[in-house]
């Protein structure tokens, strides 16, 4: 990636950063990081390892979309960095899709070409999603078998059914036909992007289309690479719960882990039902007031757990932006280096001469 870009990112990055910083309330982050303990780094070394998964399931997909020695150019670790920046960015942008996304392509596409890049971060956006549907539905027979819902949590729960089904299958038919073509047509119909989904449908409409078919045959010709992406996913979305779990057990010892997965399950729909917010500001805070008290607890629980993902969510954002500058740095160093090595060329090779 050229520096000008990365330094767009960094920037861009730093800024929301230190904006959604400047929101907190430091007297409350103090007493709230005083009472969570050593529960606190508990859970922000959990999405150290959250994060491998997602790095592996995005590995899992781009191997399958290649062939012999061509199929990873680069380290697991590198993609590592790449997936926790990706995510940092994602959380400071409205939207949560777009700036991450933007940057794996655009750090992934010298290494395997920009069509492979692209197919490969939008299928794995896809995968995440659809992971993120299963997780919902399934989180609703969880409740189901360990809840006596009440009338109003009953249709909640079969307008969640109904919502994650619909989720499913457009994702299903996105995996086999693609979906590059199909969103960038739906958002030529909305006002305020229509001009630019036609103009990208015109001048791009082959490459989009490449795209597609590139998603499909990832899709059809190794179903074990996807069911292993799939579940990778779904995997991380469960062992995420043990974050509530952590903070909960600091003021509720008896907290059962169902629970948790389930107030996570129901605080991230609400959350992403709202994702035009920079972090889900008020969206997530929101989400866990309401599933907290959907299970008979105290509404100051869900803003102790809501204020504590919250500082663990600024943390992981800021490490990501420190990857990139490093990135960055390390890329100067390399710049510097090859310009020294042709100045040394050119000397050795007039010396020669002379």
């Amino acid at each position: 990636m050229s520096k000008k870009y990365q330094n767009g990112f960094f920037v861009f990055g730093l800024v929301v950063l230190v904006i959604m910083v400047t929101q907190l309330d430091f007297r409350e982050v103090r007493s709230g990081l005083q009472r969570a303990g050593y529960w606190f780094f508990a859970v922000v070394a959990l999405w150290l390892g959250l994060y491998v998964i997602n790095t592996l399931s995005w590995y899992v997909i781009i191997r399958q979309g290649g062939s012999g020695k061509d199929k990873t150019p680069f380290s697991f670790w590198w993609l590592y960095k790449v997936t926790v920046s990706g995510f940092a960015l994602n959380y400071a942008t409205p939207g949560g899709l777009m700036g991450g996304e933007a940057y794996r392509i655009m750090e992934l596409a010298p290494k395997i070409g920009t069509e492979r890049a692209s197919s490969s971060v939008i299928l794995y956006v896809m995968t995440h999603i659809f992971s993120h549907f299963w997780f919902w539905l399934l989180s609703v027979g969880i409740y189901l078998i360990t809840q006596s819902p009440t009338m109003p949590i009953a249709v909640i729960l079969a307008l969640t059914t109904a919502f994650c089904m619909l989720g499913i299958w457009f994702f299903m038919r996105g995996y086999k036909k693609g979906l590059a073509m199909m969103l960038t047509r739906w958002l030529s119909k909305m006002p305020w992007m229509g001009k630019w989904a036609r103009r990208l449908m015109e001048k791009q409409g082959d490459k989009l289309r490449e795209i597609d078919t590139q998603i499909a045959a990832l899709h059809k010709q190794n179903p074990v690479s996807f069911v292993s992406a799939v579940v990778l996913e779904l995997l991380c979305r469960f062992l995420s719960s043990f974050e509530i779990m952590f903070v909960l057990l600091v003021i509720m010892p008896e907290v059962s882990y169902p629970s948790c997965v389930i107030i996570l399950a129901f605080t991230s729909l609400f959350a992403n039902l709202l994702f035009f917010i920079p972090l889900q500001l008020g969206g997530r805070e929101g989400g866990f007031m309401l599933s907290a008290s959907g299970l008979a607890m105290a509404a100051s629980s869900g803003i102790f757990v809501a204020l504590i993902v919250r500082i663990r969510e600024l943390i992981w954002t800021a490490i990501g932006l420190m990857l990139i500058k490093m990135e960055r740095t390390k890329s100067n160093k390399k710049t510097k280096n090859k310009t020294h090595c042709r100045r040394v060329d050119l000397l050795c090779n007039f010396v020669a001469i002379i």
